[in-house]
């Protein structure tokens, strides 16, 4: 009969991290969503409008992106759409595939709410440049490993 493995336990300071980790993420969405309802938006339409006001994305990979149904993606784009936000276009290289794709006035919005997360203003602000750029490059190393 196999023997199970012991997992390691992570050490104090690595718990405390979590949940710091875990602080950050739920003060950010909540600056997020107090930012989304000054443009009227819901979360998930703000988040929709940020990932498009990058580039126009195919309604799947929105969907993969914001972790959610397909279905529910159509309803976002559907609602922001009839605000003139976002709109849907051919995808040049697939005539078949539709693409959605901020507006101008989408991507007025989605630099407002941006700027708008008082998260990025307070906190962060308060770290020098040089803490910011390590505070960033150790969070892309935790991402890619």
């Amino acid at each position: 009969m196999p023997v199970p493995r012991r997992t390691h336990r992570p050490d104090a300071v690595t718990m405390e991290v979590v949940e710091l980790i875990g602080d950050v993420v739920a003060r950010f969405y909540a600056d997020y969503e107090e930012a989304a309802g000054e443009h009227a938006l819901t979360g998930p339409q703000a988040r929709l409008l940020s990932l498009l006001s990058v580039e126009p994305l195919p309604m799947r990979k929105l969907a993969q992106r914001l972790k959610c149904e397909p279905s529910n993606v159509t309803g976002i784009v559907d609602r922001l759409e009839v605000r003139g936000l976002v709109e849907r276009r051919p995808d040049p290289t697939d005539r078949r595939v539709k693409l959605a794709a901020a507006t101008g006035e989408g991507v007025r919005v989605a630099r407002d709410l941006r700027e708008g997360l008082r998260f990025a203003r307070e906190p962060l602000a308060g770290l020098s440049d040089a803490e910011r750029r390590s505070l960033r490059d150790l969070l892309r190393r935790m991402l890619d490993g």
